[in-house]
């Protein structure tokens, strides 16, 4: 079962955002039906990419047993070189 505030990790890319699957984000909110979910995706620094609503195919819980990555996000998905290192 998911949650508000579990770390949760794509199951898909999210091309317009630059997301790819894998990529871990925070549920925000969980909708009634508890299938549908808003999910916050940030930088490292804090930023937020965005918040996508998505569903339960969509992302899965994080394992406890999983490392986690880190990789470059490609600025172009913000329209803005503000997040180029």
């Amino acid at each position: 079962m998911i949650n508000e505030l579990d770390m949760v990790v794509l199951t898909k890319d999210v091309t317009q955002a630059g997301l790819r699957m894998g990529d871990i984000g925070t549920v925000v909110h969980c909708y009634e039906n508890g299938v549908i979910f808003e999910v916050e995706f940030v930088t490292g620094q804090g930023d937020t990419i965005g918040v996508f609503t998505l569903e339960d195919s969509d992302i899965r819980p994080i394992g406890g047993h999983e490392v986690l990555h880190a990789r470059q996000l490609q600025y172009a998905a913000f329209g803005s070189a503000d997040y180029a290192d």
